[in-house]
């Protein structure tokens, strides 16, 4: 069995997705997590792109040990400067350097010449392998590169220190069989391509990204590039989850493993979910909340007979289990502490005993509390910025009916720790709410999206609001949860201003 490297990029390619927007807090706290499903390599971000960004993938290459942390650079020196200042403590770093090789890329956005993209490629490449052990080069656009002078550029990367070797089909172009005969004319025609690890890199706008990186690996690829629950730019990126589980279904088929620790999987996906606001559908392969759901008779009594007659992947094997009552209204400090644990966090002690008042908030009203409801209370306490001043809700209340025009008042404590009221009107209980918030905030506020789900089942479940807007012409991303729809949707627009006010201190 030949061993598989998993290259996640949730961080960076996938944090691309349009209306994502992660707070340094919540890429921490996804990284710790990626780090427990047993990802080989972690591209935390694009440490040239921001001060932001720069401070995200430091603070992770700090904290995370057992992965290796990679950043993103262009074939520029300020770039490659910027990962070896961010990656500076990481235990094993590496450095992810990229050019464009298609005709269409050097020609219109680079403006170069096929012999000045070599020129650039070696030198960056040598620059890098200064301050890396560790450099892996991408080839921008390869599927869409003339394969000869492509393992031209790959012959003389890999002379200048180049380790990984990615071919990434950066547009979603090609196809299977195409994609894997790139791999095998490289392994074919390139001298000392044995001296590197091949990797692929396959976004999904014609739906192959997932079908392209088994070609890569059946053709001599050794690392498989994609992000959780398959985000990313455009289309979005091959799942991850879903081509480590295919080869551990059909290890019969596939002479390949990966380190992935496979029963992490529905909780990594739920928590890239939930801080993405990128709702993953009821019918998505591995993770769909309809993945081992039967509702033709026909299955449901063959399921019942023999389980593997229509499931061929237990839930069990992904982490997903009944939501069956945890805990309640008379569990003590001892027993929530101990199913946390369980759920994998790891609180200091103030945050533990937040977490522990907001759970024992939630059993007021709620009888039965699930580990769907404590990774909500968990994963909003752990991203909480609360040591920024910031806008609190006091309280709230809505009037409306048939024949009424809704009416909202809204009580905050303001950042200058002033309490506001104000009252206003709109055509839905929402819009009321939403424009009477925009009364109180002194930010300009705009909403673009909007997306209500609820967490668990019944009619006790949490609500959970997920909302983008810019904030003083600043894209950002709130959530909220609570029994109330309502306040659900406040929660989330306030977080939103929030995060915009704690990005604008960490700047």
């Amino acid at each position: 069995m030949t061993p598989i490297k998993i290259f996640d990029t949730t961080l960076r390619d996938g944090e691309q997705s349009p209306g994502v927007n992660l707070n340094q807090l919540e890429k921490l706290e996804l990284a710790k997590q990626l780090e427990r499903f047993g990802v080989d390599i972690l591209e935390a971000g694009f440490p040239a792109s921001s001060k932001g960004d720069f401070e995200a993938v430091k603070k992770i290459a700090e904290t995370v040990k057992d992965v290796s942390v990679t950043g993103l650079a262009r074939a520029v020196k300020s770039d490659i400067d910027a990962c070896r200042d961010a990656l500076k403590d990481a235990t094993n770093p590496r450095v992810h350097i990229f050019i464009a090789t298609s005709p269409i890329h050097m020609k219109y956005k680079l403006n170069k010449t096929p012999e000045e993209v070599i020129e650039t490629a070696v030198e960056m490449v040598k620059y890098g392998k200064q301050f890396f052990d560790h450099v892996e080069w991408s080839a921008e656009d390869a599927s869409r590169s003339d394969l000869p002078f492509l393992a031209e550029i790959i012959e003389k990367v890999i002379d200048a220190g180049a380790t990984v070797i990615n071919l990434p089909d950066t547009v979603g172009y090609t196809m299977p069989r195409e994609y894997g005969a790139m791999f095998k004319y490289m392994k074919d025609n390139v001298p000392n391509i044995e001296q590197v690890d091949l990797s692929c890199h396959c976004h999904n706008d014609l739906g192959m990204a997932l079908a392209n990186s088994f070609a890569a690996i059946e053709n001599g690829a050794t690392q498989v590039e994609g992000a959780i629950n398959g985000i990313g730019e455009r289309a979005g990126n091959a799942a991850l989850e879903e081509f480590a589980v295919a080869l551990q279904i059909r290890n019969d088929y596939y002479p390949f493993y990966t380190n992935l620790i496979l029963n992490e999987t529905k909780r990594t996906s739920d928590m890239v979910s939930k801080f993405t606001g990128m709702t993953v559908p009821g019918n998505k392969a591995v993770v769909g909340r309809n993945a081992f759901a039967h509702e033709s008779g026909i299955h449901q009594d063959g399921v019942l007979k023999n389980a593997e007659t229509y499931e061929i992947i237990t839930p069990e094997l992904v982490g997903v289990h009944s939501n069956n009552l945890v805990l309640g209204k008379h569990s003590g400090r001892h027993a929530f502490t101990d199913k946390i644990k369980q759920l994998g966090y790891q609180l200091p002690e103030a945050k533990l005993k937040e977490a522990f008042k907001a759970f024992k908030s939630l059993t007021d009203h709620k009888k039965e509390v699930t580990d769907d409801d404590l990774f909500a209370i968990l994963t909003d306490i752990q991203t909480d910025t609360s040591n920024v001043k910031r806008y609190q809700l006091d309280h709230f209340f809505v009037q409306y009916g048939s024949n009424h025009q809704p009416e909202a008042t809204i009580s905050l404590t303001t950042p200058s720790s002033q309490s506001v009221e104000k009252t206003t009107t709109g055509a839905g209980s929402v819009e009321a709410l939403y424009h009477t918030l925009d009364a109180i905030f002194v930010e300009e506020t705009h909403l673009t999206d909007f997306q209500l789900s609820s967490i668990g089942q019944g009619r006790d479940a949490l609500a959970e609001v997920h909302v983008s807007l810019t904030v003083d012409g600043h894209h950002v991303s709130g959530r909220g949860s609570a029994q109330d729809v309502l306040e659900a949707a406040i929660l989330a627009y306030i977080n939103g201003v929030n995060r915009a006010i704690y990005q604008k201190k960490a700047s």
